[in-house]
């Protein structure tokens, strides 16, 4: 790996897509605190675990974890592309295409109250999965060439 001085400026469309991620989680913070509030019995900070995806605070609250599991995650992955002065076009691409799979997955989850497995959701989380995987092995082959 050569050492080079990376142009912030080219990854513009890559910090964006970061940011609109970041507020997707934050927004999911807050749907999931406002639809546990809004119960009528709840204690704080606890998710009854007798609810299920009917419930709309049981699918609010995954779709929250969901993302604290996988999306910071995603973001130390660009971070380090960016870092390597990885492909702003490719790595702009691949992070709008898991943008785009995680709100398609976040949507999905709010609207459509599923024990079925494979869902609609999971589609999208795959998607999203595989935009990573695909970074992955980019980044790799950037790395050794």
């Amino acid at each position: 790996m050569q050492s080079t001085i990376v142009d912030l400026q080219a990854y513009g469309s890559v910090f964006w897509a970061v940011y609109l991620l970041l507020v997707m989680v934050f927004i999911q913070a807050l749907v999931a605190s406002i639809a546990h509030r809004a119960q009528t019995s709840y204690v704080p900070g606890m998710v009854d675990e007798a609810l299920g995806p009917e419930s709309f605070v049981f699918r609010s609250h995954r779709t929250f974890m969901n993302s604290i599991e996988n999306v910071p995650f995603m973001v130390a992955l660009v971070a380090l592309a960016v870092a390597s002065g990885f492909s702003p076009r490719w790595l702009s691409l691949l992070s709008w295409v898991y943008v785009a799979a995680r709100a398609c997955h976040m949507v999905t989850y709010y609207l459509v109250a599923t024990r079925k497995n494979p869902s609609l959701r999971s589609y999208f989380f795959m998607l999203a999965v595989f935009a990573q995987l695909v970074l992955f092995v980019m980044l790799g082959f950037n790395w050794l060439s």
